[in-house]
């Protein structure tokens, strides 16, 4: 199963072709477009999200409400193409034309892809860079993920994010004790953090870096209950599950670390207070007394719920800019300002699930494969029974 993104953040649409889902996954617009909201959802967002009102259309793949086996096509239309028609638009341009419409970007923003991207691909105009390199491409990342959280839906695997820390306010986590729960205490505060005092304080220091033209990063955290142990392999690098979704974690625009369990702290313990001890009953099987791993060993799934967290930077895009070169005339200038949020972390958490759950609905189809939806879930449960009585 995989997917491939296409558009521009000022384009007429962002688009994304999903391949390899089983036949017979029921899916609406509605299962996707609630993840498109939340995505626009959170404190700090900026003004692009006063102009878009992100719907999916669905232009293949499904029909009367039920996957098909074929490419599932999505498009997500952009309301501001109307304001860029010229400046974006794929016909070539007159001179005069072009100098009528021209907002060609010659400073490139520290922190973004601009300069990196012009030297790669030739761009003398960097918006050739930005407008693709922009987190607006996350839009249909997040579509692709709302469908996988359908498929794992059907086959009881639940999944939930929050943000853990914003500018060096952190969350208090210690009475969590669901993926349900995680969703409803999360989903009612503005920066998606289940610590109502600690969501106050966040907000807090969202206004004063706005105030002051800066941006502020975070942590945010992914949570999925419901896989069973063995997905994944230790066979090969590349079949290693908590590789593909670190990798997926990263590939978020301005994310700069992922953890999984208790992370980076393991450095600071003893072996006896890092691995998770495991316990068997007739009940539930093999379980782990313990998840500080976050339900990762060897590459592999436990059984206990996949833990994962991700590092945001401060957006790159300050209202008080860095200073800059020009690479057209190798002045130094303060770097050219684009539309931005003063934090993201809140929109990031929900890309971050989203991902998370695509390699984990992939990886799944990957081992248990099958053309057809009520054969996949057969197979899983048959799996299940396994490994409970292995």
């Amino acid at each position: 199963m995989r997917y491939l993104t296409a558009g521009e953040s000022h384009g007429p649409q962002l688009t994304t072709i999903i391949e390899g889902l089983p036949a017979g996954l029921l899916l609406a617009s509605e299962d996707i477009n609630k993840h498109l909201t939340r995505r626009q959802k959170g404190y700090g967002r900026g003004r692009r999200m006063q102009i878009e009102t992100d719907q999916a259309q669905i232009q293949s793949g499904i029909r009367h409400g039920k996957t098909l086996g074929s490419p599932v096509a999505l498009v997500v239309e952009n309301k501001d193409w109307k304001h860029w028609t010229k400046i974006m638009g794929a016909e070539s341009l007159s001179e005069d034309e072009a100098e009528e419409v021209k907002r060609k970007v010659t400073r490139p923003r520290p922190g973004h892809a601009d300069l990196n991207g012009g030297i790669k691909y030739g761009h003398r105009d960097m918006r050739n860079v930005l407008e693709r390199s922009s987190a607006r491409e996350t839009t249909v990342r997040v579509a692709a993920g709302a469908v996988a959280q359908k498929l794992l839906e059907e086959l009881g695997i639940n999944v939930s994010c929050h943000v853990k820390e914003i500018g060096g306010v952190r969350a208090n986590t210690d009475d969590l004790h669901s993926v349900e729960e995680i969703r409803r205490r999360a989903e009612n505060s503005e920066v998606r953090c289940v610590d109502p005092e600690a969501s106050e304080k966040m907000k807090e220091a969202i206004d004063l870096a706005k105030k002051k033209g800066d941006t502020i990063g975070g942590v945010v955290e992914v949570v999925i209950e419901g896989v069973p142990a063995g997905v994944g392999s230790y066979v090969h690098y590349d079949r290693k599950l908590d590789a593909k979704i670190a990798a997926a974690i990263m590939s978020i625009n301005a994310f700069k670390g992922v953890e999984f369990g208790m992370g980076f702290e393991m450095a600071k313990r003893f072996g006896s207070q890092v691995h998770d001890e495991i316990a068997w009953s007739e009940e539930s099987g093999y379980t782990r007394k313990t998840n500080r791993l976050g339900g990762f060993e060897g590459g592999m799934t436990t059984g206990m719920p996949i833990v994962v967290r991700g590092v945001m930077k401060p957006i790159p895009t300050l209202y008080k800019p860095l200073e800059s070169v020009d690479i057209e005339t190798k002045q130094p200038f303060t770097a050219s300002i684009e539309r931005s949020d003063s934090c993201a972390v809140p929109a990031a958490a929900v890309v971050a699930e989203a991902v998370v759950a695509w390699e984990v609905a992939a990886a799944l189809v990957e081992q248990f494969e099958s053309d057809r939806m009520d054969h996949f879930i057969h197979r899983i449960n048959d799996y299940r029974d396994y490994a409970k009585g292995f």
